[in-house]
């Protein structure tokens, strides 16, 4: 807290408020959420030994730095041991959205990511991934915001699927890259000691993804559902450009979506995604500071 002194001789009291603000004008996922805010200046070494109290050994992390279109960021992957490649986005791990062939910029085959397609039979529910959580060494804020997010997905798929929320199934792939995605979130959001988060409009990419089930329509549906009465939009690119952990993150830590708050522009960062198009697929995050009178 300040303290100034106005014209008039009167003490007037002023608080700071250190704002996030996420700028989707390119969508968001897991990965280039994390990619993002690493890219605001976080210790790396410390971010990952924050990481390592989840207490899984089924992964690996590569963080480095890249270019899209020009534009220089941070470029986080899991890369699952369970995989002889790397997987390299974090696009519909869930139920229906796990199975689904998509086209990763780049590799030229299509791949399954459901469990027949890699002799994995392991699945874990809501359940079995909040046992992980509190099994941790994780902060208590990491642990309940880790939690809060992958209760808004499992809600979701819960709802879309018609299934009740314990019978949602993250398969081994999609959890493992899943856990790490939204833990890591949280860990960098209390690593930047943050007062407030807000968002801009969500960008969610248009057109169709195929999967098992068939041609399922851009947004998929749970991300539609989880992001019911926040602002959104599709403009730029006939691709999934929003998955359900980037939509779950924002909707569990956001207080405000909308244009950009009025504050002072500290530290810009921006994560890469996986996407090459005509425009840039980054996320960008801006950290700034707002001063408020109090009364």
């Amino acid at each position: 807290m300040t303290i100034t002194f106005s014209s008039h001789s009167h003490i007037k009291h002023t608080m700071e408020k250190r704002i996030l603000y996420f700028d989707c004008f390119s969508g968001i996922s897991g990965d280039m959420t994390i990619g993002a805010l690493l890219d605001l200046g976080i210790d790396q070494s410390l971010f990952l030994a924050e990481l390592s109290k989840i207490h899984l050994d089924e992964y690996d992390v590569e963080i480095k730095k890249g270019l899209k279109k020009g534009i220089s960021g941070t470029d986080f992957t899991v890369h699952l041991h369970t995989h002889e490649h790397h997987h390299e986005e974090e696009q519909h791990n869930y139920e229906h959205n796990h199975e689904h062939d998509h086209h990763h910029e780049k590799h030229e085959h299509e791949h399954h990511h459901a469990e027949k397609s890699h002799d994995h039979s392991h699945t874990r529910n809501l359940s079995d991934i909040y046992t992980i959580i509190e099994n941790s060494d994780l902060s208590e804020y990491v642990k309940v915001a880790s939690k809060n997010i992958f209760f808004i997905v499992a809600e979701a798929e819960a709802k879309i699927h018609a299934k009740a929320i314990d019978e949602v199934h993250f398969h081994e792939v999609g959890a493992v890259d899943s856990i790490v995605d939204i833990i890591g979130a949280a860990i960098c959001v209390e690593m930047l000691k943050i007062d407030e988060i807000q968002c801009s409009e969500i960008n969610l990419g248009s057109g169709f993804v195929h999967c098992e089930h068939g041609i399922f329509p851009v947004p998929a549906p749970a991300t539609l559902e989880i992001l019911k009465g926040v602002p959104v939009y599709s403009k730029n690119a006939k691709k999934e450009l929003t998955t359900p952990t980037g939509a779950a993150i924002l909707k569990a830590l956001c207080s405000e979506f909308g244009s950009s708050p009025e504050f002072i522009i500290e530290k810009i960062g921006y994560g890469l995604g996986k996407r090459d198009m005509e425009t840039p697929n980054v996320l960008r995050v801006i950290v700034g500071k707002k001063k408020t009178l109090l009364r």
